[in-house]
């Protein structure tokens, strides 16, 4: 019979408890790291893509802790996509998704106003030479069928009126308008408030959008 160690079945001996230390404390500083990277992102607009020396610096760690956990700045750079991403649902669940027509274009367009506010440093990151990684291109794919899903629950009653064809296009239409980049130009290029930004959102999806069937709630 083979020799097994005994604090192979006991989670609770030293041993173990050691190693689940050093992991706990390995996955914080990925995460440190991870974070150090996007505040770097959201306060520099014209850095789109920090260094290792900036991002060590900012998390307190060494150029060598980056390194050992992430093989090239690529990998950090995705594994804060799929970070940010993830954080970005969390904070922007559905809201209204039973209410009137207009209800649900202004829940809608303040939720994705809200994420395109917070998240345009880190979309212009990810597109920054995003020929050069497979990866990134997987995440910017990802974003923009989330935002489609998100429209297609907000507005099904409208949608459903459409055949498949004209339902593509429709939300082809609506996902390029609340683009964030286009989020982007109204706050930038043309200085629109907030408020104002959501108010042209309201105005041209309810262009779009096709008339809202009998049946369901118009207003």
């Amino acid at each position: 019979m083979s020799w097994i160690d005994p604090s192979a079945r006991d989670p609770s001996s030293p041993k173990n408890i050691r190693v689940d230390g050093r992991r706990l404390r390995s996955e914080r500083t990925k995460q440190l790291i991870i974070e150090a990277y996007l505040a770097i992102i959201r306060e520099n607009r014209q850095t789109p893509v920090p260094t290792a020396a900036d991002i060590a610096k900012r998390a307190g760690y060494s150029v060598r802790s980056i390194f050992e956990r992430f093989p090239d700045l690529h990998t950090l750079r995705v594994a804060a996509a799929d970070y940010a991403l993830a954080h970005a649902a969390a904070l922007a669940p559905a809201r209204d998704i039973d209410g009137d027509r207009a209800t649900r274009i202004r829940s809608y367009v303040e939720t994705r106003a809200g994420t395109c506010e917070r998240g345009i440093s880190l979309w212009r990151a990810l597109l920054f030479n995003v020929d050069e990684n497979d990866d990134l291109k997987i995440r910017i794919k990802v974003a923009r069928n989330r935002t489609i899903e998100r429209m297609e629950l907000m507005y099904r009653p409208e949608l459903t009126a459409l055949d498949a064809a004209e339902r593509r296009k429709t939300l082809i239409a609506l996902e390029a308008i609340t683009d964030i980049e286009s989020w982007a130009r109204l706050r930038d290029m043309y200085g629109l408030s907030f408020a104002d930004g959501c108010a042209a959102w309201i105005a041209a999806i309810d262009r779009i959008l096709p008339p809202t069937p009998e049946g369901a709630p118009l207003s």
